[in-house]
């Protein structure tokens, strides 16, 4: 496991499916320091683990649910039902 580079103000660490086993603890304490880590099976990228809570630069306002009631006459129980549809009347 190492730390590859800092990109953006942002660190980067690689890690291998072995460092997950037996050096859970470095990791998750990497996560802690908000640091994305980068997964290698074989050397080959696997996938990224981001730590949780990080800030989205999406707007809430920009959400498609967002206001969508405003014209509507419908309460928002009612307005629910209908997008679930009939897969939630099939529970």
């Amino acid at each position: 496991m190492h730390i590859v580079s800092i990109h953006n103000s942002e660190v980067v660490m690689k890690a291998t499916v072995v460092d997950l086993r037996y050096k859970m603890n470095e990791v998750l304490k990497a996560l802690d320091r908000r640091e994305k880590i980068t997964l290698l099976y074989h050397g080959k990228i696997k996938g990224i683990i981001i730590p949780a809570g990080n800030k989205t630069t999406s707007l809430v306002k920009d959400h498609p649910f967002f206001n969508m009631t405003q014209k509507e006459t419908k309460s928002v129980a009612r307005q629910m039902d209908d997008l679930r549809g009939s897969r939630f009347n099939d529970i």
